[in-house]
């Protein structure tokens, strides 16, 4: 784009809620927003100033896979952000650029490729099983959330993680801790300090380990010098955190198919489109609130005709990307059908999710066994009466009270 055709008129700085949305409810400020432009600027509950905000598909992955863009930068600057606290540690990956970031990411790579992610499958697949027969055996009504869609993601990623089975529980406590906005900044810190140590125990176990577990690859690679140990531990302490983000995605997920009975009823008859239809499923679910994580313009970058400053910081809303009419004809339509599909729900670029491939086996396995097991699944509460979380990063039902 040349020269001339960037604008310097700044657009209006919009003011974006923390709102809590129940269902599967769009945003309406991001409606706004996306409506209004292509780059807009926005100011968020938390942080310091105003930030770009892109929403467009192309624009978004271009922002997310360009080293103009980077990550690091954000621990030196209050950018406006959601969290009402943000405790970004130095070194962690997700504030890391190539090729410190490439390095880190290289060391568990091959437990969360489709191999290393296919070996958990047949043990994922017991341990839900064990869910559902308890489940049955108990009786309805049920929450969903307590009894399947909250226990179940947290066994899988300890069993990846190389976590023992007896130490689940307290993963799960540190994660709620961590991501919760309800508890203060202090007591999301000292979990986030106890899970730490625990994986630096774990870590430190396993150097020089040929098991295939993320601890053991993680202490490998401390053996070797690769990474540090600070480096495991905080990828480590990551990827048990984001392992939990299934609840709340298939929460959302059930939610849709049973207050959307036809769609249920359709994946029950052919069986052969759940996997396209689980990709259809995790493009329209608005997955959390906001944005996630900012960058920083390294340079001066010109986007849509817009100029962006070096050092402005930058958000992008996969969200909205997942709805852009020009590569998802009619997004607000369900399609089961929908190819291509290449929905950015797990992100783009280098700091794309590590464990989509997971999140997607288990989305698999758990509309497998909840739609076959139990054929009369149907909701016990009516639609509006289903809680939400409240002050939430990440969107999804609190409880799915459920009968069948």
């Amino acid at each position: 784009m040349s020269e001339e055709t960037i604008t310097e008129i700044l657009p209006p700085i919009r003011h974006w809620p923390a709102l809590d949305l129940s269902g599967t409810d769009f945003d309406p400020v991001l409606t706004e927003l996306m409506r209004e432009g292509p780059v807009t600027r926005i100011q968020l509950p938390n942080g310091e100033g105003w930030a770009w905000l892109v929403t467009r598909y192309d624009d978004v992955r271009m922002v997310t896979n360009d080293p103009r863009f980077g990550r690091e930068a954000v621990m030196d600057q209050p950018v406006t952000r959601l969290a009402p606290h943000f405790i970004p540690e130095r070194g962690a990956v997700g504030f890391l650029d190539p090729p410190d970031h490439t390095r880190l990411r290289r060391t568990v790579a091959a437990a969360l490729t489709s191999r290393g992610v296919e070996r958990v499958r047949e043990k994922s697949r017991r341990m839900l099983d064990e869910l559902v027969d308890e489940l049955l055996q108990d009786g309805p009504p049920a929450d969903l959330t307590a009894t399947v869609l909250s226990p179940f993601p947290i066994a899988v990623i300890c069993e990846l993680m190389g976590v023992p089975a007896a130490d689940r529980q307290v993963m799960h406590t540190w994660t709620q801790l961590i991501l919760s906005s309800s508890h203060g900044k202090e007591v999301s810190e000292k979990a986030k300090r106890e899970m730490g140590a625990y994986f630096g125990d774990l870590i430190g176990l396993r150097e020089g380990s040929t098991g295939e577990d993320v601890t053991s690859l993680l202490g490998a690679a401390v053996g070797r010098d690769e990474v540090t140990l600070e480096e495991a531990v905080g990828l480590a302490v990551l990827l048990q955190i984001g392992g939990e983000a299934v609840t709340n995605n298939s929460g959302q997920m059930f939610y849709l198919l049973l207050t959307r009975p036809d769609l249920a009823d359709r994946l029950r008859t052919e069986p052969s489109i759940r996997p396209q239809a689980i990709d259809e499923l995790l493009r329209y679910i608005p997955h959390r609130n906001a944005v996630g994580l900012s960058r920083i313009a390294l340079e001066d970058v010109g986007i849509q005709g817009v100029r962006i400053r070096a050092g402005d910081p930058v958000y992008v809303s996969y969200l909205a990307a997942n709805r852009d009419p020009d590569v998802f004809p009619f997004p607000e339509t369900i399609d089961f059908t929908r190819s291509p599909n290449p929905h950015v729900s797990f992100g783009f670029g280098p700091h794309y999710c590590p464990g989509g491939m997971l999140a997607r086996l288990e989305s698999e396995l758990l509309v497998d066994a909840l739609l076959d097991r139990l054929p009369d699944l149907r909701l016990a509460v009516p639609a509006d009466q289903v809680p939400f979380r409240k002050g939430a990063l990440i969107r999804g039902p609190e409880a799915l009270p459920v009968t069948w």
